[in-house]
């Protein structure tokens, strides 16, 4: 599986996050997911995560995974609009 440039994300603690590109770690080669938030925050507009830790499978009785999801972020396919166009 791998993550869809241009599309939306959930995560599991509920907030939404759009994915604008995939870039490579000069180090190591590992496909890393730069995406931003699609609400406001203070901290940061720009985020950067290994697509491996992106996409990994959580607990889904996690306290904090009040989504119920069985994966960090998910597609959220009621968002399925391609933003990049």
């Amino acid at each position: 599986m791998q993550v869809k440039i241009g599309k939306v994300y959930r995560h599991f603690k509920g907030n939404y996050y759009f994915v604008q590109d995939i870039a490579l770690d000069s180090e190591t080669k590992e496909r890393v997911v730069i995406y931003k938030p699609i609400y406001d925050r203070n901290d940061s507009k720009i985020w950067v995560r290994r697509e491996t830790m992106f996409l990994e499978e959580i607990d889904i009785t996690r306290k904090d995974n009040i989504t119920g999801q069985k994966y960090r972020f998910e597609l959220a396919e009621d968002l399925g609009k391609d933003y990049t166009k």
